[in-house]
């Protein structure tokens, strides 16, 4: 344990060192920390968010955000387009 305190105090000089700011030191962590838990469960979204204690949802919130799967979630069209392709087809 000593010798982990003593790497990550090593981590924490670099950071502050590169004038780094908080925020960007976490994204870079926290991405950093994503990846390596989904190439390790083999991209099991489930088996990645329990080693990371975050939920799946929350797992993929930010992966989205990271970019980490390359995919956006598809958007729903807006209502009035469903009931309009409905009501074409109903007519059809």
């Amino acid at each position: 344990m000593e010798a982990m305190h003593e790497r990550f105090e090593e981590l924490v000089k670099h950071v502050l060192d590169s004038s780094l700011f908080l925020e960007q030191a976490v994204e870079v962590l926290e991405k950093t920390l994503i990846a390596r838990a989904l190439e390790r469960s083999k991209g099991n979204q489930c088996k990645a968010a329990d080693a990371l204690g975050i939920h799946r949802n929350t797992l993929q919130r930010k992966m989205i955000a990271y970019q980490l799967n390359g995919r956006r979630p598809r958007r729903k069209p807006p209502v009035r387009a469903v009931a309009r392709a409905r009501a074409k087809r109903k007519t059809s």
